[in-house]
């Protein structure tokens, strides 16, 4: 297929990786230059112009809409806009406004998991929108991923994915909080994740973040700022919801954006403590 990705962060870059490897005809595009990459094009218009399928997946809203002006011009009949990015529900409704009004279809595929899945091909998406679309871009989502989770009408897949980080920033707040309050009371890190392994609170996050959280290695899997964007984006959309753990939430990581946190681990906010 003729693939364009648009977006060559960590994801982005890993996914036009893969399926330039796999044969596909890629071409990558990217706000900031990476000439580098045997798939990457300056130019985001042709590359629309000559995919089948197009994928998005950036930072924000602001992000895919500054995406959407370099590429709108050359969407037609037949193409099939594939929106990743982990954006609100609301965002997404508006963002497929705009790609219809061109002819071409449009799912919205945010995904579960950081680089290591996402090299691993071991990522879930999320997917929202028409079932009939989501099957003819299936043959591309499925050689990325080992799930795709079929959630329901356009903005669904958007706030379960909003959901699903939250349920993730809460875990490793309580986390880093049980960690340190051990380590403060003289409890090794090696005794305290035995116990972790046989209690019911062990969990997959857990798991992946372990050595970061021994050895305080904050490279990125998932980056702090990113984390804190889907936060700010569910509070949005959450309305008169209480959710008080989230607002609370959302002030620790506008404290981790402040200190220059912004490109480490969201693990990383465990330094706060």
């Amino acid at each position: 297929m003729n693939i364009g990705v648009f977006g060559l962060g960590i994801i982005g870059q890993i996914w036009a990786g893969n399926l330039h490897r796999d044969g596909d005809t890629v071409r990558g595009w990217n706000r900031t230059a990476k000439p580098a990459l045997p798939f990457y094009t300056g130019d985001a218009r042709t590359a629309a112009a000559q995919a089948d399928l197009l994928i998005i997946v950036v930072a924000d809203p602001p992000a895919v809409q500054e995406v959407l002006d370099q590429i709108l011009p050359e969407l037609h009949a037949g193409q099939i806009v594939v929106q990743s990015s982990t954006i609100s529900p609301a965002a997404t409704r508006r963002f497929a406004d705009q790609i219809y009004a061109t002819g071409a279809m449009f799912l919205e595929a945010p995904f579960t998991g950081s680089k290591p899945a996402a090299e691993q091909r071991q990522l879930v998406f999320y997917v929202g929108g028409d079932p009939q679309v989501l099957e003819r871009a299936r043959p591309v989502l499925s050689r990325l991923s080992r799930a795709i989770e079929y959630i329901g009408p356009l903005g669904s897949a958007s706030a379960l994915k909003l959901a699903m980080n939250l349920n993730l920033a809460l875990i490793a707040e309580a986390l880093g909080e049980s960690l340190t309050f051990a380590r403060a009371a003289g409890i090794s890190d090696d005794r305290y994740f035995s116990a972790l392994k046989l209690n019911v609170g062990q969990s997959g996050l857990a798991t992946l973040k372990e050595p970061k959280l021994r050895t305080g290695d904050w490279s990125p899997q998932f980056s702090l700022k990113h984390m804190g964007k889907d936060l700010r984006l569910a509070l949005e959309s959450a309305g008169q919801q209480p959710l008080p753990q989230l607002r609370a939430l959302v002030k620790l990581y506008e404290t981790g954006l402040t200190c220059g946190w912004g490109n480490d681990d969201f693990t990383g906010l465990m330094r706060l403590l």
